[in-house]
């Protein structure tokens, strides 16, 4: 390896370049890691975490209103705001030292700064007292995704999710632009914590590329919740007007807000990383193109996260990034299919769901069954809340396999984790009904549903 700085550079130090980085050091190898920002990428510093911390702070809201069916008077709740900041930002920094322990206790050297690739095994790293060049005989891009806001009238004015977390002052009045998972969470978040939200999405509905039905249960349990959600609408324009913005729908209505987020979709992170220098290629929309084995065209580049946009999720990332330690320093026999990645999305109530949609299972295997329920869970006898929860399987006719497994309700991502376990296992239905539930419990319900029902959503 004589000529090389490094057995392998790491660009990025999201979820999936420390996790590659550290693996590597542990591994023996020679690893440097360059990044510019916070350690933990977007997961851990505008995604994931504080993301679920704030919902979890929305979700007091509903807590305190359901206590008083179960006996408990409680003075008028009052969100303190800025201690939330404050509270969420000492934990982020917190798990920002975690990262960086944990790639200095494995060997890994830290190097802070901008990094652009020059050639094949070439990375030059620019930061305040100047730049350096590693040769390295392997190099990983880890660069993740970013935020990404149409042009329009007033795009100077709105904001994305990355900059949700420390508005200031609070917004009571916030409009959402977009119908993905980030858009819903933040529109269940902000209305949970006070807000008047009103979500603007120009498509028929909620949450594309999910099971039909969990998009429609969701979009009526998010209406009930308090959120304006408007389906078929596009916002033109949005203007400063003293303290408020205006923003102008198609149509002519005009609606005040304190803030506008535009969560309309993210890209893959490459500018100014360098890729033409490196003779890289990415796809239409800007992902670094790689094989199953994540290797780019150049041999001695590889990519994985949100960079190549496949399934953009820490734990696929973290998955991706062993695959390719395995494959530079292991064996090279671990691989990654992504037909079942359990998923969840934290608006109020969460969505867990696993496998196939009903419609992609018709297309995919013809004859399938449809096993549904919703009901009001056991809590909400008392508390008087009108949130109901839906529980579907979706299983292939000819082998009774479950392949897809989908649950709107509280801790659904805790619930559909559990039986992703089963579904990797090959579970069918005759599995499942075989299994005792735990009663009372609304995860129950997953093994106590024994009749198909008709289809909502036969599709073609």
């Amino acid at each position: 390896m004589s000529g090389f700085d490094c057995d392998l550079f790491v660009v990025g130090g999201g979820s999936g370049g420390v996790r590659a980085a550290r693996m590597a050091a542990q591994r023996g190898a020679r690893v440097v890691l360059a990044e510019a920002a916070a350690l933990g990428g977007t997961c851990v510093n505008v995604g994931c975490i504080p993301k679920k911390l704030y919902s979890h702070a929305a979700e007091y809201a509903d807590h305190f209103r359901d206590a008083a069916g179960f006996g408990w008077d409680l003075a008028p709740a009052r969100l303190d705001w800025e201690r939330l900041k404050k509270n969420r930002a000492h934990e982020i920094a917190r798990l920002n030292g975690v990262y960086e322990h944990l790639l200095r206790s494995a060997g890994v050297d830290l190097v802070r700064g901008w990094a652009t690739l020059c050639d094949a095994h070439t990375v030059q790293v620019a930061h305040a007292d100047g730049a350096r060049r590693w040769r390295a005989r392997h190099i990983l891009v880890a660069t993740g995704g970013t935020p990404s806001v149409p042009h329009f009238p007033g795009r100077e004015h709105v904001l994305t999710s990355d900059q949700m977390f420390d508005l200031a002052p609070f917004p009571r009045r916030l409009v959402v632009v977009g119908g993905g998972y980030i858009a819903c969470e933040f529109a269940s978040i902000f209305q949970g914590l006070g807000a008047q939200v009103t979500q603007s999405y120009r498509g028929e509905q909620i949450l594309r590329g999910f099971d039909d039905e969990v998009r429609t249960f969701l979009a009526q349990e998010m209406v009930k919740h308090g959120v304006d959600l408007r389906l078929r609408s596009d916002v033109e324009a949005v203007e400063r007007q003293g303290d408020a913005l205006a923003v102008r729908f198609a149509g002519g209505e005009v609606l005040e807000a304190d803030a506008v987020l535009y969560a309309t979709g993210r890209i893959p992170n490459v500018a100014g990383l360098g890729l033409e220098a490196a003779g890289l290629r990415t796809s239409p929309h800007g992902a670094i193109v790689v094989d199953e084995r994540f290797r780019t065209q150049v041999p001695s580049i590889l990519a994985v996260g949100d960079v190549i946009a496949r399934v953009q999720l820490t734990p696929v990332a973290l998955a991706e990034a062993m695959v390719v330690v395995d494959q530079l320093f292991g064996t090279g026999e671990r691989s990654l299919g992504y037909e079942l990645v359990p998923t969840a999305v934290f608006t109020h109530p969460t969505v867990g769901t696993v496998g196939l949609t009903e419609q992609q299972a018709r297309e995919r295997h013809g004859d399938v069954r449809i096993f549904r329920t919703d009901f009001r869970a056991l809590r909400h006898t008392l508390s008087g809340n009108p949130e109901r929860t839906l529980m579907k399987l979706v299983v292939d006719a000819a082998t009774d396999r479950v392949v897809g497994l989908h649950m709107v309700g509280a801790e659904a991502g805790e619930v559909v984790q559990g039986f992703a376990v089963a579904m990797q296992a090959g579970a069918t239905k005759a599995v499942f009904d075989r299994t005792i539930g735990i009663h009372p419990t609304a995860a129950e319900e997953f093994v106590t549903m024994r009749e198909p029902v008709v289809a909502k959503f036969p599709g073609p």
